[in-house]
């Protein structure tokens, strides 16, 4: 663990990674409230505009195990650097477009930026911040942007479009990410030089890359071509031959992009696991929200955003108290609380999704739930990357934020499925409403279901830093996980 001297100089760097996971937070949701615009203004059909988040989160889930393995290889200040200077070229890019291949490939250019700044942003909050009471106090700072950003992106989406036009969601990444890049210059500490350069290994990467990049289309295009589509089934069958090689590679190459000890830590797997079902259940409450409001009340993109001013700031509380509780009870006591208290939040919300409910009825299941959300979203990462060694802290944190962005993408797919069952095919506001409501139940059950992943996690004792749980690693029966 390295030092980053004085309070202040921390201070700007803890500035630096926060600001640059809200960005990375809104880039996923800022795009949702603004799409019936972009669609019309672009010319995307119904059938593509779905790539306007497909193609984000392809690109992002796709690159990110390369993206966290080059963060401990090449720096993780420079993979910083570089995913905000793509962030920046894309989203320029994106608000000039013209085409929808065009507007398509910018977000996906975007998802590679996301790639290479999210594992390196966390990791370096993990390197420069001592595990216990000074990584939690960080990692509630840092889990309040990256929390609240999945619905800030909604509110200023709906302000920008509204003020501006589409093409504004767009271009506010161009200032946040030249601000960041000039703070991260400032604060964040020159990489040190990693001694003699190991050679690449271009196999691992080539087949994590493409067989990732296959599995997380595959779940992002599974609803809208069908499960059993030829299609489908083809991108899963090849997406699987990859991981499987790029296994056997790496437990054979002798310097290895994924050393496959990084699976050996228990609390690395059971923390990806819970980041994956926390993005398959909180991770789809801004859509619903969305669809109750705009499709079933007939709300505009500005009075939908402005209704995600109270989950903002509801995360943003509970993402404080996150790092609060995680230092007195642990990261297992805490997501165990925070679950427990967002199935409950999520219900609440669910038994008001009624067409005849009101934005106000619905509002205290809200606040429940998002101050859950803020509080299990600081101590999953927390848990995730504890013990872990700090030359594996970038692949670390790519691996837990892949469980993350494979949750949004399987998550999403199920809960919409669902509703699509019970409101049934071209529904009115009532059976549209009835299926939301059936989802969020569902979520609500999934929710609970969490709890038991977060009980098999080791049990801290009060303000004391997590120990490494290292079982003995098996790396050719080792799953690897892929992301969105």
């Amino acid at each position: 663990m390295t030092s980053s001297g004085s309070a202040s100089r921390k201070g700007l760097i803890l500035a630096a990674l926060a600001l640059a996971q809200l960005i990375i937070a809104l880039d996923y949701s800022i795009v949702f409230v603004a799409l019936p615009d972009i669609g019309s203004g672009v010319g995307f059909s119904d059938q593509q505009l779905q790539w306007v988040i497909g193609a984000y989160a392809v690109a992002f889930g796709g690159f990110l195990l390369l993206g966290g393995r080059m963060a401990d290889l090449l720096g993780r200040r420079r993979m910083f650097l570089t995913g905000l200077a793509l962030y920046a070229v894309a989203s320029v890019a994106g608000g000039l477009a013209e085409t929808p291949a065009v507007l398509v490939a910018a977000r996906a250019v975007q998802g590679i930026g996301g790639a290479f700044l999210a594992p390196a942003t966390l990791s370096l909050l993990t390197t420069n911040f001592e595990e216990g009471k000074e990584r939690n106090k960080a990692l509630g700072v840092w889990g309040a942007t990256g929390s609240s950003g999945m619905v800030v992106g909604s509110l200023l989406g709906g302000v920008l479009t509204q003020a501006w036009g589409w093409a504004a969601t767009f271009y506010v990444n161009v200032p946040l990410a030249l601000g960041v890049a000039l703070l991260g210059l400032r604060a964040i500490p020159a990489d040190l030089p990693s001694g003699p350069r190991k050679g690449f290994d271009l196999p691992g990467g080539i087949t994590v890359t493409g067989g990732a990049l296959l599995l997380v289309f595959g779940l992002v295009q599974g609803p809208e071509s069908g499960w059993a589509s030829p299609t489908i089934l083809i991108s899963f069958a090849v997406a699987i031959a990859l991981i499987v090689a790029f296994v056997v590679i790496e437990s054979r190459t002798e310097n290895p992009l994924v050393p496959l000890r990084v699976f050996s830590y228990n609390s690395l797997r059971l923390g990806s696991m819970i980041t994956f079902m926390f993005m398959a259940t909180f991770g789809a409450s801004a859509y619903f929200i969305t669809l109750a409001l705009q499709t079933v009340r007939g709300w505009n993109a500005l009075s939908t955003g402005l209704a995600f001013v109270v989950p903002c700031a509801c995360i943003l509380v509970g993402s404080m108290i996150g790092g609060k509780l995680t230092t007195a009870y642990g990261a297992r006591g805490t997501l165990v609380i925070g679950l427990l208290v967002g199935a409950v939040g999520t219900a609440l919300f669910a038994a008001f999704l009624g067409a005849g409910a009101t934005y106000l009825q619905m509002i205290p299941g809200i606040v429940v739930f998002s101050l859950a959300q803020g509080v299990i979203w600081t101590a999953m990462f927390s848990a995730a990357t504890a013990g872990v060694e700090g030359e594996l802290q970038g692949l670390a944190s790519g691996l837990a934020t892949s469980g993350q962005q494979v949750g949004a993408a399987v998550g999403l797919a199920v809960l919409v499925a669902v509703s699509n069952g019970v409101a049934g095919p071209d529904p009115d506001g009532a059976r549209l409403s009835d299926g939301l409501q059936a989802a969020t139940y569902t979520s609500a059950g999934l929710i609970l279901l969490t709890v038991l992943i977060a009980l098999g996690l080791r049990k801290q004792r009060a303000a004391e830093p997590a120990e490494p749980v290292v079982e003995p690693a098996a790396p050719a029966e080792t799953p690897v996980a892929g992301r969105v």
